[in-house]
């Protein structure tokens, strides 16, 4: 059974925030309210960055 985008199993719709991406400028939905002077990336730059270590 497949589920709806942004439902977890038993948890119901997960609440999204809007924000934009620190690297490329656009606008994107993510799963955490963002905090302020914290980089936020949409899911192509995450999946770019994600293989980095800092």
């Amino acid at each position: 059974m497949a589920e709806e985008a942004g439902e977890r199993r038993g948890f119901g719709p997960r609440k999204m925030y809007k924000a934009t991406c620190s690297d490329c400028g656009a606008e994107c939905e993510v799963p955490f309210k963002p905090t302020p002077g914290r980089p936020v990336y949409c899911r192509s730059c995450w999946e770019k960055r994600r293989g980095r270590r800092f």
